[in-house]
């Protein structure tokens, strides 16, 4: 297999669940109302900010651009980076464990059209500052709160 194309499951073929660090790197993307758009993961159900894995060979922000595309059909431009977020014990539905490193931009629409592939993403929506949905993990939910406040 070509590590180069999904470290994940590269690595998990080699420690299976057993903690590992990961690093993400993903984005906001806000509309005119100031809303900004999160998706309803298919892995559990709940809501997050488009992101993923780092592959190798990229750097965080190629990877937030590529993630929004893949994850909500979007074009996008990195802006500015809001923070960096870390998780040491982050549990998959799959029973993944990971240390979770987050990389986070502004990102801004460019072009492409919202869709969901019905798979890693099930929902596409914006969410006002206040719509708190429920996270599937703390580091988004930091995130939103940092963004909108608790």
């Amino acid at each position: 297999m070509d590590e180069t194309k999904n470290y994940i499951r590269w690595i998990r073929g080699k420690v299976g669940n057993e903690k590992v660090i990961l690093t993400y790197a993903g984005g906001c993307i806000f509309n005119d109302k100031g809303e900004v758009l999160l998706q309803r993961r298919g892995d559990s159900n709940l809501w997050g900010f488009p992101g993923g894995a780092i592959e190798l060979g990229e750097t965080p922000e190629m990877t937030a651009a590529r993630e929004a595309k893949e994850e909500t059909g979007l074009d996008v431009t990195v802006g500015r980076l809001i923070n960096i977020y870390t998780d040491t014990d982050l549990v998959y539905p799959n029973g993944d464990k990971a240390h979770s490193i987050m990389i986070v931009y502004e990102l801004k629409a460019t072009g492409g059209e919202l869709r969901c592939d019905e798979n890693e993403t099930l929902e596409l929506r914006y969410f006002a500052k206040n719509e708190k949905p429920e996270f599937f993990s703390r580091q988004h939910e930091q995130l939103w709160n940092e963004l909108f406040g608790k």
